[in-house]
């Protein structure tokens, strides 16, 4: 299993509010310059929020919510200190009740 890391908040916050797109290609385009993989994905109306262990955080968020979500703990630490107003956690996956770390449960239509 993996460790993943992830600050979440509401889709308005994270995406209309803060300039959280200036923000990951500033990141990604510092990762293809290092070759480095990317270690980090956004995902909106993430589907752990679904699992009992996380019903007082999705209680707590407005929805939709959305997550950047990453196997780098300084990463996120890092957001929780840029963005301030999101919610920060962490789990493990895959398990029996997290398949897909970055499943969504949001519908393409």
């Amino acid at each position: 299993m993996t460790k993943y890391y992830f600050a979440l908040a509401s889709q308005k916050f994270l995406l209309e509010e803060e300039p959280l797109d200036e923000v990951l290609k500033e990141r990604k385009r510092d990762y293809q310059e290092k070759n480095k993989e990317i270690d980090f994905w956004l995902v909106k109306q993430p589907a752990f929020l679904e699992v009992a262990e996380f019903a007082q955080v999705k209680a707590k968020c407005p929805q939709p919510a959305a997550a950047i979500i990453s196997t780098n703990e300084q990463f996120i630490t890092w957001l929780k200190l840029r963005l301030e107003y999101v919610y920060t956690g962490e789990f493990e996956a895959p398990s029996a009740a997290i398949a897909d770390p970055l499943a969504s449960l949001e519908t393409v239509s």
